[in-house]
Parts: C-alpha cells; sequence; structure tokens
C-alpha cells in the first residue's frame, strides 16, 4: 500500500513537472516569437540617419532622434522619483512597521494601485500635476504620473527582496552592537540588492513602454528641437508609435516597426544587464 502511495506521487511530481516545464517553455517561445517578429519587420528601418535625425513629413521620413531622447529623459527623472520613494517605502513595511491592521490597509492600498489601468493614472496625472500643481504638459508632470504608477512595483518587490533575507543577518549585526539602520544599510540592503532591482528594471521598464500616462501630461505628436528643461513638452518612442498607426495617413510601416524595434531593444538591454548584474551578485551570497 506505501509503495502504491510513493509511485502516485512520484507520478503526480512527474505530471506536475511536465506541466510547468510546458508552461515555461510556451512563455519563452511566445517571448522570443514576439522579439523576432518585431527584429524582422524593424530591421529594414534601422540606420544611424534614423536613430539621429528629426521626424519629417508627419514622421512617414526622417527619425526618432527626439522621441528616443525624451524617451531617456522621461524614464530617468521617473527613476530619480521613484527608485528613492519605492526602496525606502519597502523598506519601512519590511523592517518598520508595526504588525497591524494600518500596515496591511498600507499594503493592500499598494496591491490596488499596481491593478490601476494606465488610462486612470493619465487622468490623475492630469487633474494632480498638469492642473492642480501647475507644472502643465511637462517632462515632470509626466515623470510624476509614472512614478505613481511604477511606485507598487518597486515597493513590493523590495518588500518581498528584503523579506528573502535570513532573520539570522539581522541578529548577528544587532548582537554586534550595529544599530537597526546600520544593520539595514549595511546588511540587509547589500544582500537584498538582487530582488530590489529586478523591480525597480520592471518597474521602470513599464514606465518606459506606457502611452496613456503621458499622452495627457506631455508627450506631443512632433518635435524638431530637443526638451530644453523639466517644463518642456516631448517626444517619446510608445506615443510616437500610437500617434502614427492612429493619426497619419499613409504612414511608413518600416519606420513604425523600427521605431518598435528600438524601444524593445532598448528596454531588453537594460533588463539584460540587470539580469546579469543580479546572477553575479547572487553567486557571491553565501545564504
Amino acid at each position: 500500500m506505501r509503495l502504491t502511495r510513493v509511485k502516485r506521487a512520484r507520478a503526480a511530481e512527474a505530471v506536475a513537472r511536465a506541466i510547468l516545464g510546458a508552461s515555461a517553455l510556451l512563455v519563452v517561445a511566445a517571448a522570443a516569437f514576439l522579439v523576432l517578429y518585431i527584429a524582422k519587420k524593424g530591421l529594414p528601418g534601422l540606420s544611424w540617419e534614423f536613430l539621429t535625425e528629426v521626424p519629417k513629413n508627419r514622421g512617414r521620413e526622417g527619425g526618432i532622434y527626439p522621441a528616443l531622447v525624451g524617451t531617456l529623459y522621461v524614464v530617468a527623472c521617473t527613476g530619480l522619483f521613484a527608485v528613492p520613494l519605492g526602496v525606502l517605502g519597502g523598506v519601512y513595511l519590511s523592517e518598520y512597521a508595526p504588525k497591524k491592521r494600518s500596515t496591511r490597509i498600507i499594503r493592500l492600498a499598494v496591491a490596488n494601485m499596481a491593478g490601476v489601468p494606465s488610462i486612470v493614472y493619465g487622468l490623475f496625472g492630469l487633474a494632480a500635476f498638469v492642473l492642480a500643481a501647475g507644472f502643465g504638459r511637462s517632462i515632470i508632470a509626466a515623470s510624476l504620473t509614472l512614478t505613481c504608477m511604477t511606485l507598487p512595483v518597486i515597493v513590493t518587490a523590495t518588500e518581498e527582496a528584503l523579506r528573502q533575507v535570513p532573520a539570522d543577518l539581522r541578529h548577528a549585526a544587532l548582537a554586534l552592537g550595529a544599530s537597526k539602520i546600520r544593520t539595514v544599510l549595511s546588511v540587509v540592503l547589500p544582500a537584498a540588492a538582487p530582488g530590489i532591482v529586478t523591480g525597480v528594471v520592471l518597474g521602470l521598464a513599464r514606465a518606459a513602454g506606457e502611452t496613456a500616462p503621458i499622452l495627457f501630461t506631455g508627450a506631443v505628436f512632433q518635435m524638431r528641437r530637443l526638451p530644453d528643461g523639466l517644463g518642456s513638452q516631448f517626444m517619446a518612442l510608445p506615443y510616437h508609435i500610437y500617434t502614427q498607426v492612429t493619426s497619419v495617413p499613409n504612414w511608413n510601416r518600416d519606420l513604425v516597426w523600427g521605431t518598435a524595434l528600438v524601444l524593445v531593444a532598448s528596454v531588453s538591454a537594460a533588463s539584460a544587464a540587470a539580469a546579469i548584474w543580479r546572477s553575479a551578485r547572487r553567486r557571491r551570497i553565501s545564504w
């Protein structure tokens, strides 16, 4: 009887492994197909002039240089706002927040923020930052809107990464006379850095590819100059793709697919660099 149960358990485990492996393979295959399809469609439109020239003839000719620079500006500003706030929020929830109802409400609010549609964040940014705060349609208004959208990802990833750090490391540092804040800064945060970086990259990658939030808060159809400050409007790669497909008759397919390829390649390169650093960092951790 016991032997039969063992065989059933092993058979169930084998089936579960097969299902999980097939699911993972399907996800990887879908992602690879998507990237290869975009690369196939976008490579004919890529050139040095495409990356360094301004758009012409309503984007049917020329390049995407202002959109590329505008995207970098917005993502960089979003990172300046979102990363410190998100990491500090995750540290508070993991290390300092008391275990009571108010903390559970905060966690629930963060989880609910992660599920809010991006178009709602765009409307919120329009009301809060463009109109109420008086920033107008600008880089700072768009960055603050994207910050609100990416904060839940960074906060949650930071909290989960800190929870994975063994409590023994904290106890050992405290036993050696380190203060709570020194323990967090010198022991816990460096050990949780790989997971925190993952959350930051995921959040900023989402910000780089969003159209709805910047649609209301600062992105424009076409500019022949670069942004001259945080109060300037800007072009962005995802919005450029959207306007070309929806608003420009006889849009240039090669250039639009080339823009999509640049956006995907940029996000993929940042994610790959973070993954390489994360793997190297984890190999140095012995616990």
